[in-house]
C-alpha cells in the first residue's frame, strides 16, 4: 500500500522541525578558534605649550628609546627670557658677595685701631720736628730746606692718619646683617626665575616618554601646533594586545594570566598570549533575543598581553585564539 502524498509530506515537515530544534537546543561545542584582532593602546606626544614646529627627528615606523628627543618647537622668546633671568641672577649674586666683603669681622676693625694708632705716634714726632724747625729758622738757626723737608713730612703723616680713621669709619658703616639677608632673598628669587625660564625652554623640547615604536606623524616641521595638540603616535611594546570574544559557555576555560595560542595566515607558529581582561558584560554580535537555548550566541570581550614576536604584530590584524590546552 502507497504512503498518502499528505502523510509524506508531514513526515518530512516534522523531520526537518526536529533536526532545527535539536541545532537550536545542542550544547554548543568549543570553537577551535575565537576571532579577534591586534590592538594598540597609543601614545599621543604633545607640547605643553602651542608653536611652531622647529624640528622633528623622527618618522612613522621608526624605533625610539625611553627619553630620545622627539620633536622640538620655535623657543627664540623662551631663550631670551632664560638669558636674562641668568642675567638677573648674576647681578644679584654679585650685589650679595660685595656686602658680605663689605661686612669686616671685629678682628679686622682691631687691626685697623692698631694702624691709626701708630699713624697718630708717627704724626705727633713730625708735628714736634715741624714746630721746632720752624722756631730754629725763625731765629735763623736751621736752613729753609729743613724746614720745607719737616713740613712734608708732617703733612704725609696727617694725611696717613686720615685715611686710617675712613678705613675705621667705613668698617664701622659696614653692611649691616639685614641688608645681607635681603641680599640673599634677592638671589633665591633671581634663581628662581632661572628656574622657571629653563622648564619653559624645556617644555619646548618633547622626548619619548617609553620605548616604542612611532605609529603615525601628524604634523612636520614648520607647522603650527595648539597646546596639547598630539604631534605623533608611539606604540610601546607593552601596550600591544590581542582583543577577541569568547562565547558565554567557553568562559570557564579561561582564567587571567592564562595561556592563549595566537594565529593568523601570516603569523609564524607558536605565537602566545597571557590573558589580562575578561569582561564581566555579554555583547551580542548580531543582536538576538536571549535565551536559554540560545546563550552561546552570547560574547564575552577578552584581551590577552602579547609577547615576543608577537609585539611585530601591525594593528588591525585579524587574528583566531584559543586555549593553550586546545592545542595537542
Amino acid at each position: 500500500m502507497k504512503a498518502s502524498p499528505i502523510f509524506a509530506a508531514f513526515a518530512l515537515a516534522a523531520a526537518a522541525a526536529g533536526g532545527l530544534y535539536w541545532t537550536l537546543t545542542r550544547e554548543p561545542e568549543a570553537p577551535a578558534g575565537w576571532q579577534g584582532y591586534v590592538e594598540g593602546q597609543l601614545v599621543y606626544l604633545a607640547a605643553e605649550e602651542g608653536g611652531r614646529i622647529e624640528t622633528l627627528k623622527v618618522e612613522a615606523g621608526d624605533e625610539v628609546a625611553q627619553g630620545q628627543p622627539i620633536f622640538a618647537l620655535e623657543a627664540s622668546s623662551q631663550d631670551a627670557q632664560l638669558a636674562e633671568a641668568q642675567a638677573r641672577a648674576l647681578q644679584a649674586r654679585a650685589q650679595l658677595e660685595n656686602l658680605q666683603a663689605a661686612l669686616q669681622r671685629p678682628e679686622q676693625v682691631a687691626v685697623l685701631r692698631a694702624q691709626e694708632e701708630r699713624a697718630r705716634a708717627t704724626l705727633d714726632l713730625s708735628r714736634s720736628e715741624f714746630e721746632r724747625q720752624q722756631a730754629l729758622y725763625g731765629r735763623g738757626i736751621s736752613a729753609k730746606a729743613r724746614l720745607d723737608q719737616a713740613e712734608s713730612t708732617f703733612e704725609r703723616d696727617k694725611a696717613a692718619l686720615e685715611e686710617a680713621q675712613r678705613q675705621i669709619l667705613a668698617a664701622q658703616l659696614s653692611a649691616r646683617t639685614g641688608d645681607i639677608a635681603g641680599a640673599e632673598a634677592f638671589v633665591r628669587a633671581a634663581e628662581a626665575a632661572v628656574r622657571q625660564a629653563e622648564a619653559r625652554v624645556a617644555k619646548r623640547r618633547v622626548a619619548s616618554p617609553a620605548a616604542g615604536r612611532v605609529q603615525d606623524v601628524f604634523f612636520r616641521a614648520g607647522e603650527v601646533v595648539n597646546p596639547g595638540q598630539p604631534v605623533l603616535s608611539l606604540l610601546p611594546p607593552a601596550n600591544l594586545k590581542v582583543r577577541f570574544y569568547v562565547p558565554e559557555p567557553a568562559l570557564s576555560r579561561l582564567s587571567l594570566g592564562q595561556t592563549v595560542h595566537v594565529g593568523c595566515d601570516s603569523c609564524p607558529e607558536g605565537l602566545t598570549a597571557t590573558l589580562s581582561f575578561l569582561s564581566r558584560e555579554a555583547e551580542y554580535t548580531p543582536p538576538v533575543i536571549f535565551s536559554e537555548q540560545e546563550r552561546g550566541k552570547l560574547v564575552f570581550r577578552a584581551e590577552a598581553r602579547l609577547a615576543g614576536e608577537g609585539l611585530k604584530l601591525p594593528l588591525g590584524l585579524p587574528v583566531s585564539v584559543e586555549p593553550a590546552e586546545a592545542r595537542p
